[in-house]
């Protein structure tokens, strides 16, 4: 098992990520307020992710939904969370019922999740949900998302079918290392493109989810609005048990 992080070093290292995310954006000559970082707190306790809100930082991630559920209520409601990866239905009213400051889904992979969404948004009576579209750029079995071949479709029916969540762009999960290679982040690209042409918005209007710790500076160079860095700010990930999604 890791150790833990000791005080002040994940605060330290959000830092050093941000100034590495500034290069890259400014490499691709972009302004560097236009990359948002999520910081993914998997696995790790309350007290440490209050040291990072404590520094000012607002915006932070999960994978788990149970996790999920179970950290945000401990946690300042001014924080912005951010649910990562394949969200099973069943999961989705638990989901928002336990976490109403849910920010955004980065993952939705199918229409019925997406239904599942607009209808627990309507019936709570919340502000629209953020969604992102998860794409499967890899081709990999064993990873969750639309084959890029149907990101258009479920990209139309979320924008006209769920009115009560938000098409706001689209994401990527890199492979068995969680690094992408550049035809990953072009594919992932690519359907922007298509996806804007079809729905009628501004590639602006279309965020790109990609890139994580291994490989979050290539990912904003090629053109990511959105990165999720995990490992990198707060160290190894600590697996008790198997958690469920």
């Amino acid at each position: 098992m890791a150790a833990p992080a000791v005080e002040g070093t994940a605060v330290a290292a959000l830092r050093a990520v941000m100034f590495r995310v500034r290069q890259a954006a400014e490499r691709s000559g972009r302004a560097p307020d236009l990359v948002r970082v999520v910081a993914v707190s998997k696995t790790k306790p309350v007290s440490l992710i209050r040291q990072v809100y404590n520094s000012g930082y607002r915006c932070f991630g999960e994978n788990y939904a149970q996790e999920l559920i179970e950290k945000a209520p401990q946690l300042p409601r001014d924080i912005d969370w951010h649910f990562i990866g394949h969200l099973q239905s069943n999961k989705v009213k638990s989901l928002l019922t336990g976490v109403p400051n849910l920010a955004m889904v980065e993952g939705v992979d199918n229409a019925k999740v997406a239904n599942h969404l607009d209808r627990a948004v309507s019936s709570l009576g919340r502000n629209p949900l953020k969604v992102l579209v998860q794409v499967n750029t890899s081709g990999e079995a064993s990873k969750s998302g639309i084959d890029p071949s149907g990101c258009v479709e479920l990209a139309k029916h979320i924008k006209l079918q769920c009115p009560n969540i938000e098409f706001s762009g689209l994401m990527t999960i890199g492979m068995p290392d969680y690094s992408s290679t550049p035809e990953n982040f072009r594919t992932l690209s690519n359907c922007r493109i298509e996806v804007c042409k079809a729905l009628g918005i501004a590639e602006e209007q279309c965020e790109l989810s990609m890139g994580m710790s291994g490989d979050f500076e290539l990912a904003i160079e090629m053109g990511s609005t959105n990165v999720r860095v995990g490992s990198t700010i707060f160290g190894p990930r600590e697996y008790a048990k198997k958690q469920p999604n």
